[in-house]
């Protein structure tokens, strides 16, 4: 059961250290993942060169939405591995191996040397990307909670989230300066590999900041009264299946508005609405890396107020703000929609800062990391991996330029929804 509030951290650990190696490898993960996306036109013209332009973009984003299938599988294999033999393995076995699958991306030979083999390879690195992915953010947002003290959880936790948006700007900024640098005909024969390549510094880092922590105390208090669960995962299937339910529907709401109101709007606005792509994308870029470091402040506002009262807010915010947005873009005056787009952030920053701590606290000690894991990875694919399909979709459907905003408000109401039936959880000791 949850204790009524305590203020003091757990012995033996401070709760900055934890925070900024679980966040140091977040923000790498992120940064891996994104490359490909980032860099998705450039692969496409070396992987897939027997096909038309257009079918090859395609065929090199369906190996980008590949990664989200392997998302659940590395989370239930990590949540297992977290839940039985410690937080600290599991989170340096993902980063390592989310490094690796970089690294070995940078060195891909391509179609011209390799034939239909390269773009097979390719598949098989993305699929490994999301494998350890899998199980990173969530046993980061697992390992965070279980060393900070319960008045500060909302605090600390929210430098997960902020961590993986700066991962999100970095992968961006590296690929853009790389090209700059070099030249567009030096990226597209071998400078695209530096970005991938830079990911084995960055693991080093992550390796050597991560084995100067000692496993959260809350997992080794479990460990002096009782044995880790043999099957994690069926204790969660049995006993937490409705926190399960909680995650997913609320992870659901979290990734579904954030794609569409963040990651789809620079398609949004350029492809439907015709701005100048290179102002979005600075737009964008700039709006983004700026909501990193508000996300702290928003969980520790968790804290003092509450996650459900903060959780609602952000997502009531999407029900209003992203379709506002939208048709303030829809003007045609590129100042106005800046600045929209500017305010219309802001849940985006709520909703990720607090939704990861909530996560981690809906579920005890002995299954938490498995609980986080599967609950949230499956809720990526619901939420994450379909959500610019289906927003490009409804606008070619209806031919509405505020289609997406109807899906937003519709995944925000599930998300509400859930919210309902949740506990209050800030600054209270975690569930044993």
């Amino acid at each position: 059961m949850q204790d009524k509030q305590t203020n003091t951290a757990p012995p033996g650990v401070s709760p900055w250290r934890a925070a900024s190696a679980a966040g140091l490898g977040t923000m790498i993960e992120y940064y891996d993942f994104q490359l490909y996306g980032v860099l998705a036109v450039t692969l496409s013209m070396l992987f897939f060169v027997g096909e038309n332009e257009n079918a090859a973009l395609l065929s090199t984003l369906a190996v980008f939405g590949g990664a989200f299938l392997a998302r659940p599988l590395g989370g239930i294999f990590f949540g297992w591995f977290g839940d039985r033999h410690g937080r600290t393995a599991a989170l340096m076995v993902t980063i390592v191996g989310i490094g690796v699958a970089s690294a070995l991306m940078g060195l891909l030979p391509t179609y011209a040397t390799l034939g239909l083999a390269a773009p097979a390879l390719l598949l098989l690195c993305r699929l490994l990307q999301g494998f350890f992915a899998g199980g990173e953010i969530t046993g980061a947002a697992t390992y965070v909670a279980e060393c900070s003290p319960p008045n500060r959880r909302g605090f600390f936790g929210a430098f997960n989230p902020a961590a993986a948006t700066l991962g999100l700007s970095l992968a961006t900024g590296v690929a853009g300066l790389v090209s700059t640098v070099f030249g567009k005909q030096a990226m597209q024969e071998w400078a695209w590999r530096i970005p991938f390549l830079l990911s084995v510094p960055l693991i080093l880092l992550c390796v050597w900041a991560r084995s100067r922590i000692e496993d959260s105390p809350r997992f080794q208090e479990l460990l002096k009264e009782r044995r880790p669960e043999h099957s994690p995962m069926s204790v969660i299937l049995r006993e937490h299946a409705r926190p399960l339910a909680q995650v997913i529907a609320i992870g659901f709401a979290q990734n579904a508005a954030g794609y569409v109101g963040v990651v789809y709007l620079s398609t949004h606005l350029t492809r439907t609405l015709k701005y100048d792509a290179s102002a979005v994308f600075w737009l964008v870029s700039l709006v983004t890396l700026v909501s990193a470091f508000l996300m702290p402040l928003a969980g520790g506002l968790s804290d003092r107020f509450g996650r459900k009262p903060l959780l609602t807010v952000g997502l009531l915010g999407y029900l209003v703000l992203v379709p506002l947005t939208m048709w303030v873009a829809s003007w045609g005056n590129f100042a106005v929609a800046a600045a929209a787009v500017a305010v219309s952030i802001v849940p985006f920053i709520i909703v990720q800062s607090v939704g990861y701590p909530l996560y981690a606290e809906l579920f005890p000690t002995r299954v938490r990391y498995s609980g986080v894991s599967l609950g949230f990875n499956i809720a990526t694919i619901l939420g994450g991996a379909t959500a610019p399909f289906v927003a490009s979709w409804l606008t070619n459907l209806t031919g509405s330029s505020m289609a997406p905003a109807f899906y937003v408000m519709a995944a925000a109401l599930v998300g509400v929804a859930a919210l309902a039936g949740v506990q209050e959880t800030s600054g209270r000791r975690l569930a044993d």
